[in-house]
């Protein structure tokens, strides 16, 4: 390894950042206090949401939004092979079936048409993921939801901060679930959140978030007193407010931070234009891609060695470069319990063989930019 190395996403904090979570460490509140309120309401409005529930990761957020969605045992769930487990994982805690369908060649976003094939009595809600920061096909997919009486949900966490046709991520699915881990667009540690424009939606994911309890300490304040109820078993997924301080403080930063997210893409394009080498995903719509990732394919016809071997070189030259995702069919525990197999989505696992996340976060330099691009180009063309 080198001594410099450039991981493939990196967090980024100022004293703006530790001046806001050193404030209310020496306040009265370090969870449920205000700054969760307020945290709530900037997301849900940076994005054209009604109303944004914090809870303690994405994960989490996706689990209250199946929850409130009411899936539960016996129903199915659709959503893309290629994806990370915890989209697959959520729906089988929940006690329902994760139904896989294949992605497009051209950009790793879920076919819709392979969507219509899966489609059954038992499917409950659609689970849309916005892969490496670019939204998928809403305007079909709401008219498909909504003609099957399907729960649409959108998961975000690589997109906050992208839009299509003018409309910003997190108003265009029933409910929309982001991630604020550090690798994401902004950070709070861990974290995550629900937006919707549906109260029902945010009332129910605030109970799941809060052991299920009926009222909160504040509204048991303000009628003075104690008494409770909980209608049924639940987590404690709340955020802390320190945490959301620091998000609050993120935030403000996001749009200059997308901006450079796009100029180190276009960078990247103009490097790899005419490679024979390696391809960029093709974007649809490049003022709307948040660039959470940017992916290439290798072309593995014109190289005499393969992805592991290509990626152990570029690590020992100090890129950072990782691989988004294995698809869940190849999953041992998808395979066990759902008796899925290897070879059932052919797009997703070829792109599996070729793919790789390159490095590209805000503080990257122009020359660390320069420095992925010449040695992914100098390595590739070695082993042609």
């Amino acid at each position: 390894m080198t001594d410099t190395f450039i991981p493939y996403g990196r967090h980024f904090l100022d004293s703006s950042d530790i001046a806001a979570v050193d404030e209310v460490l020496r306040s009265d509140w370090l969870t449920t206090g205000s700054k969760v309120d307020v945290f709530e309401s900037a997301v849900a409005d940076y994005v054209g949401a009604d109303y944004g529930v914090a809870v303690s990761s994405g994960t989490a957020a996706l689990h209250c939004a199946l929850v409130a969605a009411g899936v539960g045992d016996e129903d199915e769930v659709l959503m893309p092979a290629l994806t990370f487990v915890a989209d697959a994982s959520m729906v089988a805690l929940s006690g329902a079936r994760p139904v896989l369908a294949d992605v497009k060649h051209e950009d790793l976003l879920i076919d819709v048409n392979a969507v219509a094939d899966k489609i059954s009595p038992r499917t409950k809600a659609l689970i849309a993921v916005d892969y490496a920061g670019q939204p998928c096909d809403y305007i079909f997919l709401r008219r498909f939801a909504d003609r099957h009486n399907l729960c649409l949900i959108a998961d975000a966490c690589h997109a906050l901060g992208s839009s299509q046709d003018g409309r910003k991520v997190g108003s265009l699915a029933d409910m929309t679930v982001f991630s604020f881990h550090p690798v994401k667009h902004i950070t709070t540690g861990e974290g995550g959140m629900v937006v919707t424009d549906k109260a029902e939606f945010a009332e129910k994911i605030r109970k799941f978030r809060n052991h299920g309890i009926s009222v909160d300490h504040q509204q048991r304040a303000q009628r003075a007193t104690w008494e409770y109820d909980v209608e049924t078993f639940a987590f404690n997924y709340r955020l802390t407010d320190f945490q959301c301080a620091l998000g609050l403080s993120q935030l403000k930063k996001l749009p200059i931070w997308l901006v450079r997210r796009r100029e180190i893409a276009r960078r990247y394009d103009l490097a790899f234009k005419n490679s024979p080498y390696l391809k960029p995903l093709h974007v649809n719509d490049a003022g709307g891609h948040a660039y959470h990732l940017y992916v290439v394919r290798l072309n593995l016809e014109v190289l005499s060695i393969d992805k592991a071997e290509i990626f152990k070189r570029l690590r020992q030259a100090g890129i950072g470069v990782n691989v988004h995702y294995k698809p869940l069919n190849l999953m041992t525990v998808m395979q066990r319990k759902y008796g899925y197999l290897a070879g059932d989505f052919p797009v997703a696992e070829k792109a599996y063989e070729e793919i790789l996340s390159l490095p590209i976060y805000p503080a990257m330099q122009d020359e660390d930019v320069q420095k992925v691009a010449d040695s992914c180009l100098h390595i590739l063309s070695s082993v042609k």
